[in-house]
């Protein structure tokens, strides 16, 4: 973030502090442009993940699988029942009834078996190649970026900066919790505590272990990290972890848009897009201590 600012008066030279709307510099364009890169790969890498998925929708926990084995922790299906046939889905033992979503689904008359639906998946139709191809594809995007964004950050300053927990923040950490379940928002230069975990916790943990383990589940890298499988707990556990990562990642998603629709999707936009950032009006001291300086 750059501390460039500008600002705009409300009201004329006359208008008070309270009137006084601040534009600053808040996102450079390295910061906007990985931003987009990686809401993008993450796309196509979640809808081509679940197609890939399609291919063995089960889950499970070990280093084999298969008929021999009850390490089963996840799986989506169908079956025929007295009504017809029925999707479901099974979490650790327990099934639910998910026809017409996961299990059972496409249009009226023309359903098929599948675990994800046809809408949710790149391709729609039943391709695993293709789909492979696509995800790998922007998986490299996505490590390549992270890697060059991890250097230059550090050598910046900006990880020190910008997205490292102080120990103000960490007091601070109580009074944040509360504003955000009241939507009470304060749009300043810095990220708020929680913003800071939140990031923090997608691009030093979330993002990395999706990597890890991705790389953990390809035949070819045994050869290259033999030990990595054997590390995560086999390849099947890491095939766990990464669906895991991914539902965390949706989620972090879902909350990501909720709080911009709830902090003013207008300026948060603007500072993803252009940079620009609009603050909230300076206090009264402030201002007051700024003229006598």
């Amino acid at each position: 973030m750059e501390s460039v600012a500008r600002s705009q008066s409300a009201a004329g030279p006359g208008a008070s502090a309270s009137n006084e709307k601040t534009l600053i510099y808040r996102q450079s364009r390295w910061t906007r442009l990985t931003h987009w890169l990686w809401a993008i790969s993450l796309f196509f890498m979640l809808l081509s993940g679940l197609q890939i998925f399609n291919a063995r929708p089960q889950l499970y926990i070990g280093k084999q699988s298969g008929f021999d084995y009850n390490n089963t922790i996840f799986a989506i299906g169908a079956e025929n029942t007295n009504a017809g046939p029925r999707g479901y889905t099974e979490i650790f033992g327990k099934r639910f009834d998910t026809t017409g979503v996961l299990g059972w689904s496409g249009p009226a008359g023309q359903e098929t078996s599948r675990a994800f639906p046809s809408w949710a998946t790149i391709p729609s139709y039943y391709d695993l190649g293709t789909a492979r191809v696509i995800h790998f594809f922007f998986a490299w995007i996505l490590t390549t970026t992270l890697i060059v964004w991890l250097v230059a950050s550090t050598v910046s300053g900006h990880l020190r900066r910008d997205l490292a927990p102080r120990l103000d923040d960490l007091k601070r950490l109580p009074q944040d919790i509360i504003d955000h379940a009241k939507l009470k928002f304060h749009h300043t230069r810095e990220y708020n505590t929680l913003q800071k975990m939140a990031y923090g916790g997608v691009l030093f943990v979330l993002l990395p272990l999706m990597i890890i383990t991705g790389l953990a589940m390809s035949p070819s890298m045994d050869a290259v990290l033999p030990f990595l499988n054997d590390l995560l707990g086999g390849r099947q556990t890491a095939r766990t972890i990464h669906f895991t990562v991914m539902v965390l990642l949706v989620a972090f998603f879902i909350v990501h848009i909720l709080m911009i629709l709830a902090a003013g999707p207008i300026n948060e936009l603007r500072s993803i897009i252009t940079g620009w950032y609009r603050t909230d009006p300076p206090a009264h001291d402030d201002k007051t201590a700024e003229r006598s300086a």
